[in-house]
């Protein structure tokens, strides 16, 4: 799905938003939870797009298709060099990886409330 801002959306999921206390000074004890639940209308007011990739992001890319391009045409020492530095990057590789790609967004809700930095897969377009 492709977000962009003035379109009209719905949230997905429950968002738990924390904690409510009493007024009561003293006290000071929970009595409850916030959450918004599912189904809350709203627009969204700026897309914040893809995290960038870091330079060592870059450059695992960079080496990965020199390497499964060429890798088989190069001398041995080469060739061990260039695994060894791919195997160097393959830590910051993986992050990026489990990260995805991640698009956020800022939505006012119909409610009142705003949600910023919020992923997009739990918002559906309507």
């Amino acid at each position: 799905m492709t977000l962009e801002e003035g379109r009209r959306v719905r949230l997905t999921a429950d968002l738990g938003i924390g904690e409510a206390f009493s007024r009561d000074p003293g006290a000071g004890t929970v009595v409850g939870f916030l959450s918004l639940g599912a189904g809350i209308e709203g627009t969204v007011e700026r897309v914040d797009g893809e995290l960038p990739e870091s330079e060592e992001v870059r450059e695992y890319q960079r080496l990965k298709a020199l390497f499964d391009d060429y890798g088989h045409t190069m001398p041995v020492a080469s060739r061990e060099r260039l695994e060894a530095e791919i195997a160097a990057l393959e830590p910051e590789w993986a992050v990026h990886r489990a990260r995805g790609s991640r698009v956020t967004v800022r939505v006012r809700l119909d409610n009142g409330f705003v949600l910023d930095g919020v992923h997009q897969d739990v918002l559906a377009a309507l």
